[in-house]
């Protein structure tokens, strides 16, 4: 089976010879080449990718700390200019070190020890349910645990994600934020609302009080039945 690979840097010219390389390898298949490191968020979160080839210096996020951020991460081949971080990069327990310019054997050298590592594990990366995902707030890259969101609450193209002790605002749809969500953690009881389901504190009437915020919120009507149902309750 073909390890899934991406791609992460800034310069056209290191994408371009790193996309040569891996089309050379049948054992490899690439997923995405980006430029942009929330672009690369963006794939880690919804796909399996086994390995990703990233710079190190890129603007809004660098490579270590991006790596610092995954929970859950692929194999990682840092790919950079910059040899003095590789003490740094190896401390994340990364799988290889290229200094660039280099060469295709050099390159393979990386990829082989990727693929004798996968070869090794018998544990499945990448299938495991995240604990977290990212928002964008603004020129801010947050990453948010699943157990600090209280509630959610769509604004058009926009949501409100409401913590414990602050607020997010993203631009993301209601419908694209809840397929990331648990199902079993997290429940919409109202068109513009989805709530964590462990901060519930009472129902009371048409309205949900959450531990740690003072705002009630509303319960649509086609909702309340759902929601008891999953409680195992009657709604009389």
């Amino acid at each position: 089976m073909a390890l899934k690979c991406l791609i992460l840097d800034d310069e056209p010219l290191a994408r371009e010879t790193l996309e040569e390389y891996i089309s050379k390898i049948p054992y490899l298949e690439l997923v995405k080449s980006c430029k942009h490191v929330f672009e690369a968020i963006e794939i880690l979160q919804h796909e399996k990718i086994d390995v990703l080839f990233s710079d190190i210096h890129m603007p809004e996020v660098n490579g270590i700390e991006l790596i610092r951020m995954l929970q859950y991460r692929p194999y990682v081949v840092f790919i950079t200019a910059y040899p003095n971080y590789a003490v740094e990069g190896f401390d994340l327990d990364i799988v290889d070190y290229i200094v660039k310019p280099f060469s295709f054997e050099r390159f393979m050298k990386a990829v082989n020890k990727c693929l004798n590592q996968s070869q090794k594990k018998t544990n499945k990366l990448g299938n495991e349910q995240s604990e977290y995902l990212f928002l964008k707030d603004g020129a801010k890259l947050h990453r948010v645990l699943f157990d600090e969101i209280c509630y959610i609450e769509g604004m058009k193209d926009y949501i409100k994600v409401v913590l414990k002790d602050r607020v997010i605002i993203t631009h993301l749809t209601m419908k694209r934020v809840e397929d990331q969500l648990p199902e079993d953690r997290f429940f919409r009881i109202q068109k513009s609302y989805i709530i964590n389901i462990n901060r519930l504190k009472f129902i009371s009437g048409n309205m949900a009080e959450l531990h740690d915020i003072s705002e009630k919120l509303p319960i649509g009507k086609q909702y309340k039945d759902l929601i008891f149902e999953k409680f195992g309750l009657n709604n009389d």
